[in-house]
């Protein structure tokens, strides 16, 4: 019998961000950055989804002189159904009314 877990909100962060340009390749700090997310939180987030087929990795193939190359991300077929999916079943944010004074 498979498990299956909803998955954390910084891991759902993760996959909507990768979705937001799907064909594009990314760049794990780049990631952290737009996230306000801490390396040592993405990081491990993305060797997760890339174990289980939801991501697909290279390496930068050109870097500029005296860097070295990064490592680049994006979704797979699998990965764009689960963002399809964390997407759809996001509640979406209700605005508050101020209380009124009695």
């Amino acid at each position: 019998m498979t498990r299956t877990r909803r998955p954390s909100a910084q891991t759902t962060a993760v996959v909507l961000a990768l979705a937001e340009q799907p064909s594009s390749w990314q760049y794990g700090y780049e990631l952290c950055r737009r996230l306000g997310l801490q390396a040592g939180s993405v990081y491990p987030i993305l060797i997760r989804l890339a174990d289980r087929g939801l991501l697909e990795t290279t390496w930068e193939s050109e870097p500029p002189q005296g860097r070295p190359p990064r490592h680049l991300y994006r979704l797979t077929g699998p990965g764009l159904s689960l963002a399809a999916e964390l997407a759809a079943s996001r509640a979406p944010l209700t605005r508050l009314r101020p209380l009124e004074a009695t």
